[in-house]
């Protein structure tokens, strides 16, 4: 195994609260190229804007972490014509974190006033320290996350 990363994906909660009944993770409404970026043991955390997509409730919280298992991507049936791509992930118990008491904390947003930016994208690569101190926020030990 290469070195290991540590990523954001941006989906509303009950996207992610779907790929946590199954497992899975899937990244930028199910496109393949984000996912070749994750190999199995990277760290993975997801932020949720919206409690459901597109015009659901503000949320502003990380709602689900978890640690890639293979890093192979496969296509997933969703209906006849919605084929996305998902990685397996092994999700931790945790609780949701609100983002506001970390976003001073956090060292990839770097414009702290327009924080929102950071997640333009849909995913994104963070330091290993701001993956634990968003784990430690949603009550998972970061120390428990060494070994796995």
């Amino acid at each position: 195994m290469s070195e290991r990363n540590f990523w954001i994906g941006v989906a509303s909660r009950s996207h992610v609260e779907l790929g946590v009944r199954g497992g899975f993770a899937q990244l930028n409404h199910g496109k393949k190229a984000p996912l070749r970026r994750l190999e199995a043991g990277d760290g993975l955390v997801y932020y949720s804007p919206r409690t459901d997509y597109p015009d659901g409730g503000t949320l502003k919280s990380f709602t689900a972490i978890g640690i890639v298992r293979t890093g192979v991507s496969y296509e997933a049936e969703m209906s006849d014509s919605f084929h996305p791509f998902r990685l397996d992930v092994e999700y931790l118990e945790a609780h949701e974190a609100p983002i506001s008491p970390l976003i001073e904390r956090l060292s990839f947003i770097r414009r702290k006033e327009s924080w929102g930016a950071a997640f333009r994208f849909g995913h994104l690569k963070v330091p290993e320290r701001d993956f634990r101190l968003i784990a430690e926020a949603m009550g998972v030990d970061s120390n428990a996350l060494a070994g796995r």
